[in-house]
């Protein structure tokens, strides 16, 4: 599975998260301790928020350990609130366009986990967004699919119940026409002014989720992995839970698309 962690907080350079800890998102890539592919080589990206609404993206194909690019970036840029991500390709082609995050407008959003045989309802999921969103539609992933159909159902105004109205409808098209585990995911999104992560499976074995304030950096990590193995005060978030991050403070909401509870 992919690893990838996100922050909000004081302005940081981005290497304080993806490159520097010593089980930093980079060393991640190829030493995930917290998931079945340990090795996270089909490309990474990162979406920061500056000065201006959008954030900015930046996206490649190479392992996130090898591009001397990424790590100049990382050293120079800061930035209040990122998200940054590193793929283990689960069927679809390793490509720019199928790297996290995505992002339209304000809006970025990254994804860790699968949607149960996919490739065999491809076509069902595009139908699933909208005409006026399609053209946002440049990869191939559940993940993009997911995100343009959570904008749909109103992620603007409705973060946590456009992303479960969104889960539910993919869950329930797994359900009909593809096969266990439906849906496992972890993700972050966030517009700019907050950032919201997820965890949830429709098994019981949704991927790993942890997040921790630092009283140092005055900000708050939200990562598929502890950053540092001598800090003992990451918090565990447990499945099916939406978080919201905004400053110090932290709110975690049940996390229940409707398909889970019909199915029990």
């Amino acid at each position: 599975m992919c690893r990838w962690a996100a922050y909000i907080g004081a302005p940081i350079f981005l290497e304080e998260i993806v490159s520097r800890p010593g089980h930093s998102l980079i060393h991640q890539s190829h030493c995930a301790t917290e998931c079945k592919t340990a090795i996270n080589a089909d490309g990474f990206g990162i979406a920061w928020y500056g000065e201006r609404p959008e954030p900015g993206l930046y996206r490649d194909v190479l392992p996130a350990w090898s591009d001397p690019n990424l790590r100049s970036l990382t050293a120079q840029v800061k930035s209040r609130l990122f998200l940054a991500h590193v793929r283990a390709s689960t069927g679809t082609a390793t490509s720019r366009n199928n790297c996290h995050p995505f992002a339209v407008g304000r809006w970025s959003f990254m994804h860790n986990g699968q949607v149960g045989g996919y490739d065999s309802f491809r076509r069902d999921a595009d139908m699933l967004v909208p005409d006026g969103l399609y053209p946002h539609r440049r990869g191939a992933t559940d993940s993009e699919a997911l995100f343009l159909v959570a904008l749909a159902e109103g992620l603007a105004e409705d973060p946590k119940g456009a992303l479960e109205r969104a889960v539910r409808r993919f869950e329930t098209i797994s359900r009909e026409k593809g096969c266990a585990p439906h849906l496992r995911l972890t993700a972050a999104l966030s517009d700019g002014e907050r950032l919201h992560a997820v965890r949830y499976a429709s098994d019981e074995h949704a991927p790993t989720l942890y997040h921790r304030w630092s009283a140092r950096r005055q900000g708050r990590a939200v990562v598929s992995e502890p950053l540092e193995s001598d800090e003992g005060d990451w918090q565990a978030v447990a499945p099916g839970s939406f978080c919201t991050f905004e400053g110090e403070a932290v709110t975690v909401e049940p996390f229940l698309p409707e398909a889970r509870r019909a199915a029990a």
